[in-house]
């Protein structure tokens, strides 16, 4: 059974730091991309970050182009979200979605992913 769970979420101040963690079991790791997308209130749910099956790709949205990194841990079947200098609007709830290598894409430019999803964390910046 596929699951995807996300942690690492909770308040924090603007200009502080978090770091999200997606730990992923019931598929083999490394032949899935993965990924974060995030849904604030009253707003479509919409990609943050994600990262290729062999990690040789990564996509950023612009809006956190700089200050978000994404990274996988192939032994802890685990990938992880830096979210550095956060802001207010980077409230919501953010969501760890997987998909096959041969079914989803993952470049520079663009993430559709769309086939195994956590249940979220919620990340909520305010002072």
């Amino acid at each position: 059974q596929v699951q995807l769970v996300e942690s690492g979420g909770g308040l924090v101040q603007p200009g502080g730091s978090l770091r999200l963690s997606c730990v992923a079991s019931g598929f083999t790791f490394d032949w899935y991309h993965i990924g974060w997308f995030r849904q604030a209130p009253g707003k479509e749910r919409e990609g943050v970050s994600c990262i290729s099956n062999t990690g040789s790709n990564t996509y950023f949205s612009s809006f956190v182009k700089g200050r978000f990194a994404i990274s996988k841990d192939s032994a802890m079947n685990t990938v992880y979200l830096q979210m550095n200098n956060l802001k207010p609007e980077d409230t919501g709830v953010y969501y760890c979605v997987a998909d096959r290598w041969d079914q989803g894409v993952v470049d520079s430019t663009v993430c559709l992913l769309d086939d195994h999803w956590g249940q979220g964390t919620q990340v909520t910046v305010a002072s």
